[in-house]
């Protein structure tokens, strides 16, 4: 080869290198890094996690499906969860009896959104799956403290860090979807801060009855937040809802709910028992 084509070459590699390098995310912006299996106590904890939330409505067919089968669906969803346990996170509630929209709801986390969506999608194809239908599906993914940070409200994220729920065990968990309006994106950071701490002031007395996660959906959603809410003490949550639609910073929901998903805390697979009866 010779020298003018050599020089030709390295032009074109280090061109294509520098292009490379230019279209390649910061390492902060990067996705959390996937532990070898997933670990519960550090995916419910971390950014960057993606959360799927899914309501589904058994059809009339289920009710055609022989007793025996929709039995073993249980197992069916049991074997499908351990199959995908090194890929996603996995919770299934019970909402049946409370919902007239759902009879159950799937919360699903992982790393990789393309996982969790492999998973409902050969959920979709067990038996339970195929004679249900989705009704609601929201993506969300969690995110550091936009507002209550030590160095914005030091006292405020001290009181959200000190507070620690220490009811029973939750039995209930609550899915809550909001939309901000124009108006409030266009708020002044400064303003929208004190917005949110007057949001957050009152909400420290229930965080001993109820657990609350966030997840940011702006842009990968009709949405901007799902909110999800634990409790054993549904009187409670009930008070912090007050609490909450109370303050200034309610004007600027153009949606908050619809739906409001209530469900009942369960194993994936007793679950589904409880739909087979």
């Amino acid at each position: 080869m010779g020298k003018t084509s050599k020089l030709r070459l390295g032009l074109v590699a280090g061109a294509l290198a520098a292009a490379l390098a230019a279209n390649a995310l910061p390492a902060a912006a990067q996705p959390a890094a996937a532990p070898a299996a997933i670990e519960r106590g550090k995916i419910l904890t971390q950014p960057n996690v993606f959360g799927l939330f899914t309501t589904l409505k058994l059809n009339a067919s289920w009710n055609a499906v022989p007793a025996k089968a929709r039995m073993a669906a249980a197992d069916e969803v049991k074997r499908l969860v351990e199959k995908h346990k090194d890929n996603v996170l996995v919770d299934i509630y019970l909402t049946r009896g409370l919902e007239t929209q759902s009879d159950y709801f799937l919360r699903v986390h992982a790393y990789d959104l393309a996982k969790a969506q492999t998973f409902m999608r050969e959920l979709r194809a067990t038996t339970v799956g195929r004679h249900s239908e989705v009704t609601e599906t929201l993506v969300g993914i969690t995110k550091g403290l936009n507002y209550i940070t030590k160095d914005q409200s030091p006292g405020l994220n001290a009181g959200l860090f000190s507070a620690t729920y220490s009811g029973d065990a939750p039995r209930y968990a609550l899915m809550v979807p909001v939309k901000k309006s124009a108006e409030w994106w266009n708020k002044p950071l400064e303003d929208r801060l004190k917005e949110i701490e007057t949001h957050t002031a009152p909400t420290l007395a229930f965080l001993v009855n109820v657990k609350r996660k966030l997840y940011h959906s702006t842009g990968i959603d009709d949405t901007d937040f799902i909110t999800y809410f634990e409790t054993n003490d549904l009187l409670a949550f009930n008070n912090l809802m007050i609490a909450l639609a109370s303050v200034p910073e309610n004007k600027y929901h153009v949606r908050w709910g619809s739906p409001t998903v209530l469900g009942t805390i369960h194993s994936p697979e007793n679950v589904i028992k409880a739909l087979a009866e």
